[in-house]
């Protein structure tokens, strides 16, 4: 079960993810929280610098420990989907296709997945929308001869699941470089900004545990609305 004032820090969480802790909010006082979880003061300062450390609380010297602002997070280092980060808070994700197609690969697009010259790729833009706002363009280019069965419908869900579970692939990595950049019109437009606001772009490649590389992704993130946060590589 881990620590205890890990387990505290998991509770707490659930009441900022649930909503019972609002964005804002001055949480329950530390003598409070120790009468709640039945711990020393020690353990649950432990907890709550665990959740300063992770952006879901601060502290207002003299005043106390206030529940942050969620904005979403995309955790370069960790491969998680769309679907998998906005599913963690608690986030209603909407994906809207703008382009599928099949399509020979550009240069560079069949040297980074190792392509023969005769091989293609779906070229698929999806538009990803969190409670109907627009956060993200996604370009993502596939090997037809992975994945020949992909369709329109599968890509209005999630990518890895249909991937992971039902091509039973095993994803081992991605490698991921973040760039700042002046967006394309097509791209502001979708993304509702404003003219001359930079975004950041992330480029993205992935491989199979067999270092295969699968997909190219090309991720146009509107930057005001995201955090880009460090931690682990995706376990198995």
């Amino acid at each position: 079960m881990g620590p205890l004032y890990k387990q505290i820090a998991n509770k707490m969480k659930q009441e900022i993810i649930q909503g019972n802790w609002k964005e804002g909010m001055s949480i329950p006082t530390e003598a409070s929280l120790c009468e709640t979880f039945n711990a020393s003061r020690v353990t649950v300062r432990q907890a709550i610098k665990t959740l300063v450390d992770e952006n879901l609380l601060y502290k207002v010297q003299g005043s106390g420990t206030y529940v942050s602002e969620r904005m979403v997070s995309h955790d370069i280092y960790r491969l998680k989907g769309f679907t998998e980060e906005m599913g963690e808070l608690s986030k209603k994700t909407k994906s809207k296709i703008i382009t599928f197609s099949m399509q020979e690969p550009p240069d560079f697009i069949q040297h980074i997945l190792n392509l023969s010259e005769d091989e293609h790729v779906f070229f698929i833009r999806r538009l990803r929308l969190v409670d109907d706002i627009p956060l993200v363009v996604e370009d993502t280019y596939l090997p037809v001869s992975l994945f020949p069965d992909l369709s329109y419908e599968i890509m209005l869900g999630s990518k890895y699941d249909y991937i992971e579970k039902k091509k039973g692939f095993k994803i081992s990595s991605s490698h991921q470089q973040v760039l700042p950049i002046m967006p394309s019109e097509s791209i502001r437009e979708l993304l509702r900004l404003e003219e001359g606001l930079p975004i950041l772009k992330v480029e993205l490649s992935s491989m199979f545990t067999d270092e295969t590389v699968f997909e190219y992704t090309e991720l146009y993130f509107k930057s005001d609305e995201y955090k880009f946060t460090i931690t682990a590589t995706r376990n198995g």
